[in-house]
């Protein structure tokens, strides 16, 4: 969120972190039911009880596919909602809605064939003009959706999100119930990819207007066409999927229930997890060395990038040598190696590594190298020039946070870094709980945020476009003429070029970091703990974090 990320992404304790979404955990245990540890053995070795118990760091923010940003709701949307297609194992698309498409010879008509036994859990069928409805209305700019530039590849859908053109002249059709119709501007190689991210989902007219403002705030305001419903959501307590039996596909989900717990320290969730209470749950440092060894740990390494974003909305944060001081006074390594102990690895510059790959097939991070690393002398002098510039000896600065422990001791390194190898530099910290702390970044109401994003499609846009000037997610009032220009430039006229396209994306990771309009922390690695009866949940690297449509539980 992010992801995810943003997109994604407060600091692993669940399965993953929360992320503004690209992307984006002590509560009471409100809903586990826990599973029977001796539950007797069917025939087809699946325990008789397929109920799974899972823990997440934080609430949801937003169940409307148009208005989230984050890696939770993307999660959650990615089991109960289906779009187009959806991911399998290995990020393969697997069918969802559509059985099968159609492109045109220029590769700017794509013609979805929608199944008919797709439903809703109320059991109207989900029609091509569910998609159309939901497109114009994510793109209607009364909706406000921050997300609305991702679908900008659709023809007129920037026009009619500035209100230049109504909604009907979105290059989006439904040809009959069953044959859904689009164009796009430019041909995008991703756009099959691009339609199983939340905002991409189909939505059902009358449904959703029934409910007005209603809609989609409780787990009965809304209705699903995913594996999953969400049956029951105690805000800032945990919420409960249960199998559709709508759903289209149901005879291939095994699961007939999922608890989550929201739990924001890494102590309760490790006491639910070895008191049978949750069966996975993430690991922060001073749990890794304990389970290491132990047959049910794991770790992987996550195209998810987290840094700072340096606010020059703040008259202080302008000054391009004070971004540079802060961006470069903090020990990554040390970061990574001790704090995080997760298999996380220092970033030095926007794109993670192992993401994504030149047309030559070269990683993007190892072509671009590291463009902003720790280096405390360095970081001194561009203090000094600051400080010449800014006309000051000292300055406080606030760095906003999540509020989960481990959050917490992460920027207390980076405050304990910054105010010593920055003489004079004054850091406070201020946490705040996931969905507040969104408001604040999208409203600019900051100084410096920790932040993180994961990707929303495999491409290195899904990071590069979100700092054009005035962009939903730039969030930090950065702006820079010719780094707009190569970002338009890659999404239109050089989508004929692959290599020029792939250049000027390069270039533009390169100004962004000459500049330090961002501080580039890590790149996550999440560790974590699995019972062994749990099988089939499919990791993703962009879009939605998981996917449980697969998993089961074994017998044991």
């Amino acid at each position: 969120m992010v992801k995810k990320a943003a997109g994604l992404f407060s600091v692993v304790l669940a399965s993953s972190v929360a992320l503004a979404a690209c992307g984006n955990a002590t509560a009471e245990d409100t809903s586990n039911k826990g599973t029977d540890s001796k539950s007797a053995s069917t025939s087809s070795g699946l325990a008789d009880e397929q109920v799974l118990n899972l823990l997440e760091a934080s609430e949801i923010p937003s169940m409307d596919t148009a208005k989230a940003t984050d890696q939770v709701s993307f999660i959650v949307m990615n089991n109960v909602y289906e779009g187009l297609y959806r991911l399998g194992e290995g990020d393969k698309l697997e069918e969802g809605v559509a059985a099968s498409h159609d492109v045109s010879e220029d590769g700017k008509t794509f013609t979805f064939h929608l199944r008919e036994d797709a439903k809703w859990s109320n059991g109207n069928p989900v029609t091509a003009n569910d998609f159309v409805y939901a497109w114009q209305r994510a793109l209607d700019p009364a909706t406000a959706s921050e997300y609305a530039y991702i679908m900008y590849d659709i023809k007129n859908a920037e026009k009619v999100n500035s209100g230049e053109l109504g909604v009907e002249e979105l290059g989006v059709k439904a040809v009959d119930d069953y044959t859904l119709e689009v164009q796009l501007e430019n041909a995008v190689p991703y756009f099959a990819e691009l339609t199983v991210f939340g905002t991409f989902m189909p939505l059902n007219q009358a449904y959703v207007e029934s409910q007005g403002e209603n809609f989609a705030l409780e787990a009965d305001t809304a209705i699903y066409n995913g594996p999953f419903v969400l049956a029951e959501w105690k805000h800032e307590e945990g919420w409960q999927y249960q199998k559709n039996d709508q759903y289209w596909d149901k005879d291939n989900v095994k699961l007939d229930e999922i608890n989550v717990n929201i739990v924001k320290t890494t102590a309760t969730a490790v006491n639910l997890y070895e008191t049978g209470k949750a069966d996975r749950t993430g690991l922060t440092a001073e749990f890794v060395d304990k389970y290491r060894s132990d047959s049910n740990f794991a770790t992987e390494l996550d195209p998810s990038v987290y840094f700072l974003r340096l606010n020059e909305g703040v008259e202080e944060l302008q000054n391009v040598n004070l971004r540079k001081a802060i961006a470069m006074s903090f020990d990554k390594q040390g970061l990574a190696d001790v704090i995080l102990n997760n298999g996380s690895i220092p970033a030095n510059g926007l794109l993670p590594k192992e993401f994504v790959s030149s047309p030559d097939g070269v990683d993007f991070r190892e072509e671009n190298g590291e463009l902003l690393t720790y280096d405390k002398e360095q970081a001194k002098e561009y203090w000094e020039k600051a400080k010449e510039e800014l006309g000051v000896d000292e300055i406080t600065l606030e760095i906003l946070t999540y509020d989960n422990d481990s959050a917490k001791q992460l920027t207390e390194f980076l405050q304990q870094e910054i105010e010593t190898n920055l003489e004079g530099v004054k850091i406070e910290i201020k946490q705040q709980p996931f969905k507040q702390k969104l408001e604040l970044e999208t409203n600019g109401d900051y100084q410096i945020s920790f932040a993180g994003w994961g990707p929303d499609y495999p491409d290195p846009m899904t990071f590069s476009d979100m700092f054009v000037t005035d962009g939903s997610h730039n969030q930090m009032s950065y702006s820079n003429a010719e780094y707009d220009q190569l970002i338009a430039d890659a999404k239109g006229s050089l989508l004929s070029d692959l290599n020029a396209r792939w250049d000027a994306l390069l270039q533009s990771e390169q100004i962004l970091m000459e500049e330090a309009a961002i501080a580039p922390v890590y790149q996550r690695g999440v560790a974590y703990v699995q019972q062994p009866y749990v099988k089939g949940i499919a990791s993703h690297s962009f879009g939605g974090d998981y996917s449980y449509k697969w998993a089961y539980i074994e017998s044991h």
